[in-house]
């Protein structure tokens, strides 16, 4: 039998504060939390959903010393970019704080102080990467070399971009130092772990036996993990950024950042409720719930519960939803090579359209494979779906009600049976949107919530209530009755999807929202959803028990979904509104082409670097010679007098040449570089007894001297200073 919880508590992954949100990390875990925790209030249940950012991770302190300042410079610029989008965008935390805080510091140093005191690490002496220029050990980040995967010479010591292989640095082939690079090498460091190794028996019946429901991609990476034998995980490095290790001998030594951040959870927890959240955190009757992306989930299912297990009396996860990676225009979105759609960007671009987002987001979520976000399916979603159906079918059902019956709800005076069969439809569909959002299925979910608007976009262009008005106007008011109940529908059924468009709703409605319970009193919640009329008075609430009145206005809560009557005969509506706008082709044409412009600026910068690195190729050194082989060779200067270009040839160059011995006609492959009126004059060096060799008919006696580099560029020799012509070359 499920178990049932008396209160849920939501967290989502803790994003590195070293540059903005992408639509990547919207997809993966903060819009599924959000439509989660949305739903969950308006089912009345008590909730708290909190995250904040991850500020000691060591991307931040490369951002750092890229940018010539400090790591909290970084974290203090990114933080506010960070929390402002995700308010911008409606991801609606309780908490949004940060693990820099100083409730964080001491809880996580308690809790590292907890286990240690408690015996519950193991230490170990390694040797690790060491830059003797910068002079300090070198985490995972800032080792840079060849992937022994894919080839790409740019891959990290924990992970190669272009392929996606997880990777250690002794797996890299000729690691170098990001920081300075310079040469590495191994240095002995001690560092504590967590031995993994000792929680597996346990980790294989909690997570294999109690929790087969979790999604096949949680679960079957877990079981790989698990079959695959687990080892301890260091919890320390050596970095001068981050939670200080909080034990003597410890010096220049920090929290792991995967053993800092998800302690940033409880930390932000606190921070909230100082008083009461150990109710949150230590008590049976709460449900944990972490949403979080693919590349989070060991350490969400593994490495966090572990801590956890070793701490001894917090609850465990229940389960922890995650999506797999979404993709841009047919590309891997990448933070470093700036191929994204920042939220921050966004939100400036595409003022009032915060929910398309959400929607092509969630209706496009990568919940079992990668998927791809296009402009185009953007724009398609928005104009075919939002507009066309959803937009399209409640402006008709107002602007109709305005026109015929005055802005009220009319009476149901001539029903059908098509109106009652309609009405009852939405109820699957409600059922549906339960079963998949409890399920962490939004995706399945929104197609539901979008059922309902195709239902009634259906149920009022087979009634045409305006050609019924020109002959019955008691039809023509139960048509619309039946309609305004599907717009009350709606307006429940979106908030969690598109929570401003169902607030818009709700004002032409002229209807509020039971914005369930709150966290701090178990009363009534306080809504963000202020219905506001006239010049901007809002209409205040006030608390009644677990329920907020709204003086005036009929209030929805979700079990009023699917329901006959939810707007009662006589209601008066407000004026009729757009709730979504068409977007044009100029409009996404513009995000393509602005994309397309990082690609080839991109790839221009990754041809000019690949460039250099081959030009810097050196060849191997040839096979040893006596000195004898070389004293043979009579190498000479010479000053070119007369140049051409060879006929029907693209590189050869016909010379005319003062040897000091004679003058004498060489041809040589140098047109690509050099131009006749740029040879004549040069001083050059030549092998001046090379036999002569007939080229395109030309007899050619001798051989210039050239330098050749990696990527084929090739320059003459010339003295340093102007010698007499036959000048000897020893």
């Amino acid at each position: 039998m499920e178990k049932k919880f008396k209160r849920t508590l939501v967290t989502c992954a803790l994003p590195y504060a070293n540059g903005p949100v992408h639509i990547g990390h919207l997809a993966g875990a903060y819009i599924p939390g959000d439509i989660f925790v949305r739903y969950l209030r308006l089912r009345g249940e008590d909730v708290v959903f909190v995250c904040g950012s991850d500020e000691h991770g060591v991307p931040i302190t490369i951002k750092a010393r890229e940018q010539g300042v400090s790591p909290q410079d970084i974290v203090d610029k990114y933080h506010k970019i960070m929390k402002d989008a995700f308010a911008g965008l409606g991801i609606n935390f309780d908490i949004y704080s940060r693990t820099t805080s100083r409730v964080h510091d001491e809880n996580a140093s308690e809790f590292f102080r907890k286990l240690y005191d408690e015996g519950k690490f193991i230490t170990r002496e390694s040797e690790q990467y060491y830059d003797v220029e910068a002079g300090t050990f070198l985490a995972d980040r800032y080792i840079e070399g060849t992937c022994p995967k894919c080839g790409n010479p740019h891959a990290y010591g924990d992970q190669c971009e272009k392929c996606g292989s997880t990777l250690s640095p002794e797996e890299l082939i000729d690691p170098r130092s990001r920081l300075s690079g310079g040469a590495l090498e191994k240095r002995k460091t001690m560092h504590w772990y967590l031995p993994l190794d000792q929680y597996e028996p346990w980790l294989r019946d909690w997570i294999l036996e109690q929790h087969k429901e979790w999604k096949s991609n949680v679960y079957g990476q877990c079981k790989s993990w698990l079959d695959g034998g687990l080892q301890p995980r260091a919890v320390s490095r050596d970095l001068d950024w981050g939670v200080p290790v909080p034990v003597e001998g410890a010096e220049g030594k920090v929290l792991y950042v995967w053993f800092d951040a998800p302690i940033g959870y409880i930390s932000n927890t606190k921070e909230l409720l100082p008083e009461s959240w150990e109710k949150w955190w230590k008590s049976e009757d709460t449900r944990l719930v972490h949403f979080i992306g693919k590349d989070n989930i060991v350490f969400h299912c593994i490495v966090f519960p572990s801590m956890m297990k070793a701490y001894g009396d917090y609850v465990l996860p229940d389960n922890v939803p995650s999506n797999e990676f979404l993709n841009l225009e047919g590309d891997k979105i990448s933070t470093s090579r700036g191929w994204a759609v920042w939220v921050d960007e966004y939100l400036r671009d595409f003022p009032g359209k915060e929910d398309v987002l959400r929607y092509v987001l969630t209706a496009n979520a990568p919940e079992t494979k990668d998927n791809d976000f296009t402009w185009k399916d953007f724009q398609q979603r928005n104009n075919s779906e939002l507009v066309a159906v959803f937009g399209n079918f409640v402006n008709r059902a107002v602007v109709l009600t305005h026109k015929y019956f005055g802005g009220a709800v009319p009476q149901n005076l001539k029903p059908e049976p098509i109106d009652a069969e309609t009405l009852a439809s939405i109820i699957p569909c409600k059922e549906a949107l339960e079963k998949y959002i409890e399920t962490y299925h939004f995706r399945e979910a929104l197609k539901e919530a979008m059922n309902i608007a195709r239902i009634g976009n259906k149920y009022i262009s087979d009634a045409e209530p305006w050609k019924v008005a020109k002959t019955d106007m008691d039809r023509t008011a139960s048509i619309l009755y039946t309609c305004l109940q599907i717009c009350a529908d709606l307006a429940i059924a979106f908030e969690p999807f598109t929570p401003f468009s169902a607030e818009k709703l709700r004002g032409i409605l002229r209807v509020a929202l039971d914005a369930g319970m709150d966290y701090r009193a178990g009363e009534g919640r306080p809504t963000e959803n202020f219905f506001t009329e006239g010049e901007g008075a809002a209409l205040h609430t006030r608390r009644k028990g677990k329920m907020l009145i709204v003086p005036g206005l009929p209030l929805l809560t979700w079990n009023q979904l699917g329901e006959s009557e939810i707007l009662a005969p006589g209601h008066k509506l407000g004026e009729a509104e757009l709730l979504f706008q068409k977007i044009e082709d100029d409009v996404v044409e513009a995000q393509i082409a602005r994309l397309n412009t990082i690609k080839a600026e991109r790839e221009a910068a990754e041809a000019a670097k690949l460039a250099e690195e081959k030009a810097r190729t050196i060849e191997p050194q040839k096979e040893e010679i006596q000195y004898d082989d070389f004293a043979r060779m009579d190498i000479r200067t010479a000053t070119v007098l007369e140049a051409e270009r060879v006929p029907k040839t693209d590189k050869l160059l016909k010379l005319t040449i003062d040897t000091g011995i004679d003058q004498r006609t060489i041809v040589s492959g140098i047109a690509e570089y050099y131009t006749p009126e740029e040879m004549v004059g040069k001083q050059i060096c030549i092998l001046a007894n090379l036999a002569p060799r007939k080229i395109r008919g030309i007899e050619s006696k001798g051989m210039i001297l050239m330098a050749k580099q990696g990527d084929g560029k090739m320059r003459f020799i010339t003295p340093q200073e102007a010698l007499v012509n036959g000048a000897v070359i020893n």
